[in-house]
């Protein structure tokens, strides 16, 4: 799996993307954000394996934060994470997975 990983990273370096060495995301206005606050819990794999919309990844993190402990953030820093991750890892239509379910049909 780990060689699968570095074979990414490689042609993602290929195609001109930045991806930041220590996790493996790419290299983009609010990466350090989103490191502080994302990663302090779960691997960078999480996010680069989710491509979700603005509004699934606030969804996420309401869910994260209503059941496994994760923080409030203020307004700047939660628009922030949601800017990087929409736009860096967004919604991929190229998968065979079943669409991401609403907030209301995650655990609570």
């Amino acid at each position: 799996m780990r060689h699968i990983a570095l074979c990414l990273l490689a042609c993602l370096s290929l195609w001109g993307v930045e991806i930041d060495k220590e996790t493996g995301l790419k290299v983009a206005k609010g990466l350090d954000v989103v490191k502080a606050n994302c990663t302090a819990c779960h691997s960078a794999s999480f996010i680069t394996q989710s491509k979700l919309n603005r509004e699934e990844w606030l969804a996420a993190i309401r869910w994260m934060q209503e059941t496994q402990g994760l923080w409030e953030f203020d307004p700047e820093t939660e628009d922030v994470i949601l800017t990087y991750l929409s736009t860096q890892y967004p919604q991929a239509n190229t998968s065979r997975r079943r669409p991401q379910l609403k907030a209301e049909f995650l655990p609570k």
